[in-house]
């Protein structure tokens, strides 16, 4: 049951990381590297998705604290 819970919350923000990338614009060195970053920290969670839902939830929580980072410290920007 838990897992169950846990791969479906696993499916809702992967689909709003996956907006949220897709609308990231950098505005510098530092902005493309916390996207490249970002995008490796989401593959990793596909790669772990089946075999260990922890770790890619994990990876999904990377990926968006990089992304709001980013914007928050000026090198991410939303189009």
């Amino acid at each position: 049951m838990l897992r169950n819970e846990l791969e479906q919350e696993i499916k809702k923000w992967t689909r709003r990381l996956n907006r949220k990338l897709s609308n990231a614009r950098s505005v510098d060195e530092h902005g493309d590297n916390l996207i490249e970053n970002a995008e490796a920290y989401r593959k990793d969670s596909e790669h772990f998705f089946q075999k260990d839902p922890i770790k890619s939830f994990e990876c999904l929580i990377w990926a968006w604290a990089m992304i709001e980072i980013g914007e928050k410290l000026g090198h991410l920007r939303s189009s």
